[in-house]
């Protein structure tokens, strides 16, 4: 049990990071810069590719921990 939460934990932390890093290099090829001065429009799109790309991330993520859990499961680990 212990150490499926903590594969839990860890898979949802690389999957939100994964994602976001993805969100951030997509926002930057299309000219989008999170860290420009000021809020204007391209600063916030970036930020919110950022936070789109972490929240599907974390979907894909758990997704696969729902299909490890489903093959253990089954018996086809």
């Amino acid at each position: 049990m212990e150490k499926s939460l903590w594969i839990e934990g860890l898979s949802d932390a690389v999957g939100f990071v994964g994602g976001a890093l993805a969100g951030f290099w997509i926002g930057r090829l299309l000219g989008l810069d999170i860290f420009s001065a000021g809020y204007g429009n391209a600063s916030i799109a970036g930020i919110a590719l950022v936070g789109v790309g972490g929240g599907l991330g974390l979907q894909l993520a758990r997704r696969w921990q729902k299909s490890r859990q489903t093959h253990q499961k089954n018996g086809k680990d």
